[in-house]
């Protein structure tokens, strides 16, 4: 099971763009490509920039007070080249797991830096997933909609659950890494609010592009939703659950499947168009890993980032 899990969940996330592909054609993609103005795309990059730097920001000060160096503008320019990644790849994780094994190689202790990047990504999700949930129960008839959509969510992150059993060593090390930076808490949450912000207008944004006229209080919490179901991993470079969630939750609130789906297609290719910068910074020349001592023996990296997205 662990070793198919990777491609579960790819299958699971092209499974989920086919049935869409199948009950709507392609109607919605070819409407969002012409939704997309110049304009645009420079908010994209805009508001890119402001999100990419509060995660990085938050990612800088757990690493920080873990002992790892990092500095702030290389922290921004690895979160800028690991969400390109995560675009450009199938799995929707590698540039988190690049950007976490690089960065643990220059400090000097990879299975450290992994877990800073895991306990980074988790702060990030669990504010997500903190807003969908409050935004889940604060629309009882939206709850009872999402339901054939949130059990097959409850059935993956299970799966994610028994797999994090098996490494429980590595889990038992995160643990205690995260004891060590609970203190951090009010400028990691403040921070993850924020980058929470900023990809909330970044929807709203492909909501007007689209045409909706609905206002901010609809929206918010269909677009909420959306950002919660991105933390499955079994999505294809961002892409699967977030366009059906969209659709359902859109159908749900009389706004209608179709629009939902091309606010969802328009956002994503908004965000890679956010994430573009990355592209800039692969090619730029490495800076130099710390030299390993002859007598260190090579470390092995925990499989933490993927189980989670």
């Amino acid at each position: 099971m662990k070793k198919l899990w990777p491609w579960l969940r790819l299958l699971i996330g092209l499974g989920i763009i086919t049935g869409l592909l199948w009950w709507h054609s392609t109607d919605a993609f070819v409407n969002a490509l012409h939704a997309i103005s110049p304009g645009a795309v420079v908010v994209a990059l805009a508001l890119g920039l402001l999100t990419t730097a509060l995660s990085a920001a938050r990612w800088w000060l757990i690493a920080r007070r873990l002992g790892l160096h990092l500095p702030l503008g290389g922290a921004v320019m690895d979160y800028y080249r690991a969400q390109f990644l995560n675009a450009v790849l199938p799995a929707g994780v590698l540039g988190d797991v690049h950007r976490a094994v690089s960065h643990g190689h220059r400090s000097g202790d990879v299975a450290r830096g992994v877990r800073a990047v895991f306990i980074e990504r988790v702060a990030g999700q669990g504010v997500a997933i903190v807003a969908g949930v409050i935004a889940l129960f604060a629309h009882p008839g939206l709850l009872s909609a999402m339901a054939p959509a949130l059990i097959p969510a409850g059935v993956v992150l299970g799966v994610v659950l028994i797999l994090a059993r098996w490494r429980h060593r590595a889990m038992a090390a995160t643990f205690a890494d995260l004891r060590a930076v609970l203190h951090l808490w009010p400028g990691v949450v403040g921070l993850s609010v924020a980058a929470l912000a900023g990809h909330l207008a970044l929807f709203v944004v492909a909501a007007r592009l689209v045409g909706s006229t609905a206002s901010l209080l609809t929206l918010l919490p269909l677009l909420l939703l959306a950002l919660l179901v991105m933390v499955l991993p079994v999505n294809v470079g961002g892409w699967g659950p977030r366009e059906a969630v969209l659709a359902l939750a859109f159908g749900a609130a009389g706004l209608g499947s179709a629009q939902g789906l091309t606010v969802s297609v328009v956002y994503g290719v908004l965000t890679f168009v956010a994430s573009l910068p990355g592209a800039a910074t692969l090619l730029l020349k490495h800076r130099e890993a710390v030299p390993e001592r002859r007598d260190q023996a090579p470390q092995r990296v925990p499989a933490l980032l993927g189980a989670g997205h």
